[in-house]
């Protein structure tokens, strides 16, 4: 969608309680008026002109009048339109009453004239007082607005005055209204980074937004993938009006308050001490009362912010290279003497400096970017590690440009930097800070095979004599084996590391070793176990800075763990909300290895609920952030995505993602990825090749030892009608792991392939608890089809609406078992596979040279389907099944181009 695809007015969003309060009001005797206050660009006049459409639409007379300054000086000059002509003024007190009885004459609408006033505060005083006695007397309806920003004025207090004047106050949209209005805007997701982007720059403030939004289009910033629109990383672009507004606010400040703004657009946040080392009390008193600064306690200090941040963007443009360059010295000097002892000041100091002068302190600049990269800011790392000389570039300074190379996605540059480390490394403790972060890279960013990984550790390990060293070694060859998928690798490894008797002086090696634990446990069925592992590692983490080299360091990092051992052990419902809360605290901005974890936790969580609709969210957020990340997260995300979108009917979208992943070369894939191809072979109705699928990947999952991969897959195989095939097996996984939804699973397949409709609701039962609303529905759905063949009509009926009403959560899903379901047992395998693809408008020449069979087989096949279904057509059928007509064109992409055996 370019700019011209944005609506010309933004739809009205948030207001309904005001809107309701106006109809009350107007239909309400006693109410004379109805104003409407809030800031700039709040959205007064678009809720002034919605109230309008109300009132003409109920039938009501309406005049309209424009208040401005220039009108102000003469008396009536704003109103004069709307008074009779024949009424004279020459005399206030005659003339007011003259004015009232013409406005209500015999022969008249005797409702209450509304007339419309935007910024009531520009009013002359004649107006004002002729406007309130007119209201008093009941001749008119007042509907207007006041700025918030403005100071109350007599003429203002004399219209708001008396309970017969309702007022609304106008405040600035919260994150999810934004969110909201944003996705209805632009027709269809978008992105969480985007959304707290444009709801940060923005205030919330709607008029603000929508410039932001209008600018980004405009400059191609913000733009869509075919599933989420997304805006690139950078300066936030406006328009022309948005900065002439901006600019306008801002020169109401004095020329010493001038001063502050342009200090703290360069150097934000700055302590109220600083900035009254040059600027009197008052004008940051003057300042914050016209809401140009905020003033807060931060930590142990008072601190100082501009009140918006797009006020530092139009500051900045406006500051001259001279300017800016005094004021970054000026600053930098009260930092130097007030002794720079904060964290952040070395952050500071380097920027300032370097801003100003082109160079800094060496040592200076290395402490500047290790804290950059610390908090995320990699751009400001890579720029600060450019400045330093080239005699500084030792193992430190390679191990910091490594990091930001790696999190900024260039993984190669990364590899030969932290290569170069490598060689370099003087000490044990070099040697082990180099080898984690080149492990790191190495499997999440290029991708390469366990024995590389291997050659690179057991390099290390002729470096390293401690003890302690080697348990950090092996914690790291743990966390790599579990990233390739060598899941009994990965736990035998961290069983040789003394985990129980807890952190140590070596937090981080502990906390990489249990999340590596906890993660492998949940992938070999061992749920309970993992939750356990998770627990701790969330609440030692939690306490602990987040050290240079390591992701799993992260608290955010121990919240995904928890969240996939949740999940495994079937809480899908905590699970979500831990991965909710997890996600919303990190930091805005650029997607970090912590959001990326959670997006795809949060999305596999949904779809083992049965939610695609929010699966298919976060998958597209995942490849979104993921596409440089092509080594393990895309490849999963892709195939979640592909899935996702086949569940919804979505087969373009979900064949685009399949195209995409059929593109990439990883050295890494897991069985689970065969997910999407499955489900595009079921919905299309070709249930033989998705149980190919299913059976070849869950048998490529129990040979790697990944049983929860397994689980998943022979889950997915009973719902596409190989319950014979799956229950023995899902039966045997539950035995081993005792895990709470592995045996709901192994109870939902025993009892789909004993087609016993009592069993069958119990597993329902089971699964809803779980939060597996999908599954439950399903059994449900069979359970009624078996129970209606059985004349049973009553327990049909109700098993059957409780199918509805669980579906009803799964955001439109429809599986084959919903389809079928009411009618599995009267239909064959072959016969439901075959109902599928006529429902999907497959021709029966088609349908025959892909199932193996003749024309004639395929005839004989549907008419007993009819027969057994009741109808006569293909479009009753496609009905009956889909709930809608059949397609005149059937998707023809071939078994290779999705992966089909």
């Amino acid at each position: 969608m370019g700019q011209e695809g944005l609506p010309r007015r933004w739809p009205l969003m948030g207001r309904a309680s005001q809107l309701d309060k106006f109809d009350e009001s107007l239909e309400d005797p006693r109410v004379r008026g109805f104003i409407v206050l809030g800031p700039r660009g709040a959205g007064k006049s678009r809720l002034i002109e919605e109230c309008l459409k109300r009132a003409e639409g109920a039938g009501r007379r309406i005049g309209r009048a424009v208040a401005t300054a220039a009108a102000a000086s003469i008396p009536l000059g704003t109103i004069a339109h709307l008074l009779p002509a024949e009424a004279d003024l020459s005399d206030p007190v005659t003339g007011f009453a003259s004015v009232a009885r013409l406005l209500s004459r015999p022969g008249t609408d005797p409702a209450p004239l509304v007339i419309v006033v935007d910024d009531l505060h520009l009013l002359d005083v004649t107006s004002v007082v002729l406007l309130r006695q007119l209201m008093d007397v009941g001749v008119i309806f007042l509907l207007g607005s006041v700025s918030s920003a403005e100071p109350p004025g007599a003429a203002v207090a004399a219209l708001l005055c008396g309970d017969s004047v309702q007022q609304v106050k106008l405040v600035d949209f919260e994150r999810s209204q934004v969110e909201e209005l944003l996705e209805q805007v632009l027709g269809g997701y978008v992105g969480r980074n985007t959304v707290n982007q444009m709801f940060a720059a923005s205030g919330g403030n709607p008029l603000y937004l929508r410039e932001l939004v209008t600018g980004a289009m405009t400059g191609g910033i913000l733009s869509c993938d075919g599933e989420l629109w997304e805006m690139a990383p950078g300066r936030l672009p406006g328009t022309r009006r948005l900065t002439d507004l901006l600019r306008s606010r801002l020169s109401t400040a004095s020329s010493e308050g001038r001063d502050v703004l342009e200090a703290l657009a360069l150097c934000e946040p700055l302590s109220v001490a600083q900035l009254t080392a040059d600027a009197e009390p008052r004008t940051l008193d003057e300042l914050e009362r016209a809401g140009l600064i905020v003033i807060g306690r931060e930590r142990q200090r008072t601190a100082v912010r501009l009140a918006h941040p797009l006020y530092g963007e139009v500051l900045r443009a406006d500051i001259t290279t001279i300017r800016g360059r005094k004021t970054l010295l000026r600053h930098l000097s009260l930092l130097e003497r007030s002794g720079a002892r904060r964290r952040e000041d070395a952050m500071r100091l380097a920027t300032y400096r370097l801003a100003a002068t082109g160079t800094a302190d060496p040592a200076l600049l290395m402490r500047a970017a290790a804290l950059a990269i610390h908090t995320r800011a990699y751009t400001n790392a890579l720029s600060l590690l450019r400045a330093v000389p080239e005699e500084w570039h030792g193992v430190q300074y390679r191990l910091l440009l490594g990091k930001a190379l790696y999190e900024a996605g260039e993984f190669e540059q990364a590899e030969t930097v932290l290569s170069q480390a490598a060689a370099l490394a003087g000490d044990e403790q070099e040697t082990l800070f180099v080898t984690g972060l080149r492990v790191q890279n190495l499997i999440w960013g290029l991708g390469v095979s366990q024995r590389t990984v291997r050659e690179v550790i057991e390099a290390a390990r002729h470096r390293v004599a401690s003890p302690s060293g080697h348990q950090v070694l092996t914690a790291t060859e743990a966390a790599g084996c579990f990233a390739l998928g060598e899941f009994p690798r990965s736990l035998a490894l961290c069983s040789r590391l003394p985990l129980d008797s807890g952190p140590g002086p070596d937090v981080m090696t502990w906390l990489i070793a249990v999340t590596t634990t906890s993660a492998t446990l949940a992938f070999l069925g061992r749920c309970e176990e993992a939750v356990t592992w998770a627990r701790r590692a969330t609440s030692v983490s939690a306490a602990v800075d987040a050290e240079l080299y390591s992701m799993t360091t992260h608290e955010a990092a121990h919240q995904s763990i928890l969240m996939l051992a949740l999940t495994e052990s079937g809480h899908l419902a905590e699970s979500r909300t831990v991965g909710e809360q997890a996600y919303r605290t990190l930091a805005q901005g650029l997607p970090s290895p912590e959001q990326r974890l959670l997006a795809f936790q949060l999305g596999r969580t949904a779809w083992l609920a049965g939610h695609p609709g929010q699966a298919r969210r976060w998958y597209a957020e995942l490849v979104r952030a993921a596409r440089p990340y092509t080594a393990i997260l895309l490849p999963l995300a892709l195939s979640g995505l592909a899935a996702s979108a086949a569940l919804q009917g979505d087969l373009q979208a979900a064949e685009a993602a399949l195209t995409e992943y059929d593109r990439l070369t990883c050295a890494v894939h897991i069985p689970e990825e065969r997910l999407g191809v499955a489900w595009l072979h079921a919905v299309r109705g070709e249930l033989s090749q998705a149980r190919a699928v299913l059976t070849a990947a869950a048998q490529d999952a129990r040979e790697r030892g990944q049983i929860a991969f397994e689980s998943v897959l022979l889950t997915d195989l009973v719902r596409l009608g190989g319950a014979g095939e799956a229950a023995e097996r899902l039966a045997e996984i539950a035995e081993a792991t005792g895990g709470r939804f592995h045996r709901a699973r192994a109870h939902l397949a025993a009892a789909w392939a004993e087609e016993c409709p009592d069993r069958l609701l119990t597993a329902a039962d089971e699964m809803e608890t779980i939060g597996a609303d999908l599954l439950a529905a399903e059994a449900a759905c069979v359970a009624a089809g078996i129970l209606r063949q059985a004349g049973d009509s009553r327990r049909a009926q109700a098993a059957a609406l409780r199918a509805q009403l669980l579906a009803a959560r799964c955001e439109g899903a429809r599986t084959p078992a919903l389809t079928t379901g009411g009618s599995a047992t009267r239909l064959t395998r072959r016969q439901q596979e075959i109902a599928l693809l006529v429902s999907q408008g497959m021709p029966r020449k088609d349908i025959a040279e892909q199932l193996g069979i003749s024309v004639r087989t395929v005839d004989n096949h549907l008419q007993r389907i009819y027969a057994e279904l009741g109808i006569t057509t293909r479009r009753e059928l496609a009905t009956r099944l889909n709930g809608v007509v059949p397609s005149a064109r059937h998707s023809t992409r071939s078994r290779r181009e999705v992966g089909g055996p």
